[in-house]
């Protein structure tokens, strides 16, 4: 990669500095990866929240873990 290699989700320039990598594993394996300009990783976050909210059950003891 360079110090400004295209976001994963618009394609737009992002230099290292700004960009944001969010990788998905299961069982310690990764599954995904995606680099991210901070506007795509600002919508990431919001709908993995929103996701998260409409899936709770009222267990706390649902096993997912984000680091």
């Amino acid at each position: 990669m360079s110090d400004t290699d295209p976001c994963d989700a618009c394609g737009e320039q992002v230099t290292d500095a700004l960009a944001r990598t969010v990788r998905i594993t299961v069982d310690r394996s990764e599954v995904d990866s995606q680099r991210l300009c901070p506007n795509c990783f600002a919508g990431w976050i919001e709908r993995y929240r929103t996701e998260m909210a409409s899936e709770r059950t009222g267990d706390e003891g649902s096993g997912i873990i984000v680091d």
